[in-house]
C-alpha cells in the first residue's frame, strides 16, 4: 500500500501578501495585488501593469552580499521555504538525509539573464558576473534551500511552464509514497516581471490590454476577459509521510489524496479545444485518490482570464464531472494574484488546502458579466462558507502540460 502524504508546513511570497496568513486573508477578502509595473520603466510598453510582490524587500531577509548573488526568484523561494520549514518544525532532530527539495521554476532567473546580457553588450564579456550561471539556472532555488538547511534527500527542479509547481508537488508526493524520502520541501518560484518577459507575452497577445483600473483587469470567466496579468512570487509546502509526521508530533494541515498528469498533444501554447488533456489529468487525479467525482466540492481553477483558457477549462470540468459540475464551487485566485507562471500551482495548492481546512472558498473577483460558455459556479466576488472534504487544484502550461492535485481534509481513513 502506498504511504499517506500530508502537509505540515506552508510558505508564501505573493502579490497579495508575504506569509501564508496574510496571503489567505487577502484571498478571502478579495484583495487584488495588481498595479502599475514598478520594477522597470514600462512607458514604452503597451502593457504597463503586473501583480508584483511590492511588500517584498530583500533587505528584510538577506545581507547585501547574499542578495546580490541571488536572482529574485531564488529569493522568493528561500523566504517561502523558510516560513514552511519553520512552521513544520524541521530541525536537527530529523534525519536530514531523508529530507528532500523539489522546487521548480517555469522560467528561472530571467532578470539575471537580462541584466548580464546588457552588461555583456555594453561593457564586454569580461564584465559578465561569475555568478551569472548559478544565479540564472532554474534548479538553483532547490540547491539553495538544501544548502541552507542541510537537506540531503532527493534534490532537483521541475520545469513545465505554468504547470511547474503542481508537477513539483506531485513528484514530491510520489517520492514520499514510494519511500524515497520522509519529508520533501516542494513548490514553485517565479520572478519574471522583466522587460523581455512582458514584451514577449504582450506580443503573443497573452496579456490583457484592458484600460480598466489595474485591480479590475484580471477577470477569469468573465465575458469581458481579454488576457492574463503577469505575476510573481513563490508557494512552498512541506510534504511529509503521515506516520513520520504523527511520530514527531507535527501539526498536520491537510492530506494529499491524488495527482494526475497529462498532455494535450495539440499546440505549443493553445489548449486543445475539447479540453481533453485537462479532463484526462482530472480523471487521473480522481482515480489516484480512489474517490468518486461527486466527492470534489471545490476546484481552484487554472482560470487565467484568457478567452480560450477559461472556456476550455469550463468544458473540461463539464466533461469530467457531468451533472455534478453544476454543484462544484470553483474560483480562480488569479483574479487577485495575477498569473505566477511556474509558481502558480504552489500558491494555488496552498489556497486549496486552506479551503478544506477552513471550509471557506475564496472568490473570483471582477466577475461581473456572465459568459454563456462559462456557466458554472465561479464564486463571484464574495467568499463563501461550504463544508468541504476534497478540493482540486488545476494547472495547465504552454506545451500542453496538465497537472492536477487533490487535497483532502485529514481523516484516519486512507
Amino acid at each position: 500500500m502506498k504511504k499517506r502524504v500530508v502537509i505540515t508546513g506552508t510558505g508564501v511570497v505573493s502579490p497579495v501578501g508575504i506569509t501564508t496568513e496574510i496571503f489567505w486573508n487577502s484571498l478571502i477578502n478579495g484583495v487584488s495585488g495588481v498595479g502599475p509595473i514598478a520594477q522597470f520603466d514600462s512607458s514604452e510598453f503597451s502593457v504597463k501593469i503586473a501583480a508584483e510582490c511590492s511588500d517584498f524587500d530583500p533587505a528584510n531577509y538577506f545581507k547585501p552580499m547574499e542578495s546580490n548573488k541571488l536572482d529574485r526568484f531564488s529569493q522568493f523561494a528561500i523566504v517561502a521555504a523558510n516560513e514552511a520549514i519553520e512552521q513544520a518544525k524541521i530541525d536537527d532532530s530529523i534525519d536530514k538525509s531523508r529530507v528532500g527539495v523539489v522546487v521548480g521554476s517555469g522560467i528561472g532567473g530571467i532578470q539575471t539573464f537580462e541584466n548580464q546580457h546588457n552588461r555583456l553588450i555594453n561593457r564586454g564579456p569580461r564584465r559578465v558576473s561569475p555568478y551569472f550561471i548559478p544565479m540564472m539556472i532554474s534548479d538553483i532555488a532547490s540547491g539553495h534551500i538544501s544548502i541552507q538547511h542541510g537537506l540531503k534527500g532527493p534534490n532537483f527542479s521541475v520545469t513545465s511552464a505554468c504547470a511547474t509547481a503542481t508537477h513539483a508537488i506531485g513528484t514530491a508526493f510520489r517520492l514520499i509514497q514510494y519511500g524515497d524520502a520522509d519529508i520533501i520541501v516542494s513548490g514553485g518560484a517565479e520572478a519574471s516581471i522583466s522587460p523581455m518577459s512582458v514584451a514577449g507575452f504582450t506580443n503573443m497577445k497573452a496579456l490583457s490590454h484592458s484600460q480598466r483600473k489595474p485591480e479590475e483587469v484580471s477577470r477569469p470567466f468573465d465575458a469581458q476577459r481579454d488576457g492574463f496579468v503577469i505575476g510573481e512570487g513563490a508557494g512552498i509546502v512541506i510534504l511529509e509521510e503521515y506516520e513520520h509526521a504523527i511520530q514527531r508530533g507535527a501539526t498536520i494541515l491537510a492530506e494529499i489524496a491524488g495527482i494526475g498528469f497529462s498532455a494535450d498533444a495539440y499546440h505549443i501554447t493553445a489548449p486543445s479545444l475539447d479540453g481533453a488533456g485537462a479532463t484526462i489529468a482530472m480523471n487521473a487525479a480522481i482515480r489516484d485518490a480512489g474517490i468518486a467525482p461527486e466527492e470534489i466540492g471545490y476546484i481552484n481553477a487554472h482560470g487565467t482570464s484568457t478567452p480560450f483558457n477559461d472556456k476550455i477549462e469550463t468544458t473540461a470540468i463539464k466533461n469530467m464531472f457531468k451533472r455534478h459540475a453544476m454543484h462544484i464551487s470553483i474560483s480562480s485566485t488569479k483574479s487577485m494574484t495575477g498569473h505566477l507562471l511556474g509558481a502558480a500551482g504552489g500558491i494555488e495548492f496552498i489556497a486549496s488546502a486552506m479551503t478544506v481546512q477552513h471550509n471557506l472558498i475564496p472568490p473570483t473577483i471582477n466577475y461581473e458579466n456572465p459568459d454563456p460558455e462559462c456557466n458554472l459556479d465561479y464564486t463571484p466576488n464574495i467568499a463563501k462558507s461550504k463544508p468541504l472534504h476534497y478540493a482540486m487544484s488545476n494547472t495547465f502550461g504552454f506545451g500542453g502540460h496538465n497537472a492536477c492535485v487533490i487535497v483532502k481534509k485529514l481523516t484516519n481513513k486512507f
